[in-house]
């Protein structure tokens, strides 16, 4: 498996397809496998995928706690360094979605656009998780109950049309098993999620930006959508009807077709 030295973390990355490189950043918990193989598939022949996974997590070496989001963003620009590749299309979800704020605000240099979804700015208009969600959750994996609290994790970021269906399930499951995320990096992610602001400077971001999220999600409420897409300049903001915090792996399709309306719409790269 291919692993990459950045910002003094080795990381795993995989790249896949041809075309303009597009680094994909995962949120909370998520590792390369979270992006789903429908979903990359469809972005395969415009783009050539980098999906990595966060220092401490997926295949990547194990990290010390204490980091901050800005740390995770300069892991991602660090590994776009390593991979030879100046600057790239950026789509990063959830705490991923942080991570891709704070890299378009400290390296814009690197960011040719910019997609963020279901994610939060911090600061007036955000809107954090529901108290009880995150109790329950809590309580599960601070009793090690971690079978049960990942179980209740999926049913959480997506809709309950989707969770209806056992088979759409499947996946996060063999995943869980496959490369299961300890509870030393989810702390530490969480800690970093929760000094996560960048309200204040959203304004100086200047790259083509998307904004998406589902109108049904759990995890980090529509309104978050609309606080960002209002402090970034010309951003473009798209709310999928019915869809849950995991929008790529329910609307594979648009939303592959979202970040490649963007890509194709912004300037050329002298």
């Amino acid at each position: 498996m291919p692993h990459a030295v950045a910002n003094r973390q080795r990381l795993h990355y995989l790249r896949r397809g041809s075309g303009e490189p597009l680094l994909l950043i995962q949120g909370l918990s998520g590792n390369h496998m979270h992006w789903g193989e429908r979903f990359l598939s469809l972005l395969e022949p415009t783009f050539e995928t980098i999906a990595y996974d966060h220092r401490g997590i997926g295949l990547s070496d194990r990290a010390s706690p204490g980091y901050t989001i800005a740390d995770l963003a300069d892991d991602a620009g660090a590994l776009l360094d390593a991979l030879g590749v100046p600057s790239a299309h950026v789509m990063g979800v959830s705490m991923g979605g942080m991570v891709a704020q704070e890299l378009a605000l400290r390296a814009p240099q690197c960011v040719r656009t910019l997609t963020l979804g279901c994610t939060y700015a911090g600061g007036q208009g955000s809107v954090r998780t529901d108290p009880a969600v995150v109790q329950r959750l809590g309580q599960l994996f601070m009793a090690g109950r971690m079978g049960e609290a990942m179980r209740e994790l999926i049913r959480y970021n997506v809709s309950e049309r989707f969770a209806a269906d056992p088979a759409n399930l499947e996946p996060f499951k063999r995943i869980a098993v496959q490369l299961p995320a300890s509870l030393d990096v989810l702390l530490a992610q969480f800690q970093a999620v929760g000094s996560h602001d960048t309200s204040g400077r959203l304004a100086r971001i200047a790259v083509p930006t998307l904004v998406v999220h589902g109108s049904d999600d759990r995890i980090l409420p529509v309104a978050n959508a609309h606080a960002i897409a209002a402090l970034i300049r010309r951003a473009r903001l798209e709310i999928l009807d019915g869809v849950g915090h995991l929008f790529w792996w329910e609307r594979p399709e648009r939303s592959a077709q979202l970040v490649r309306e963007l890509a194709e719409a912004a300037p050329a790269r002298q």
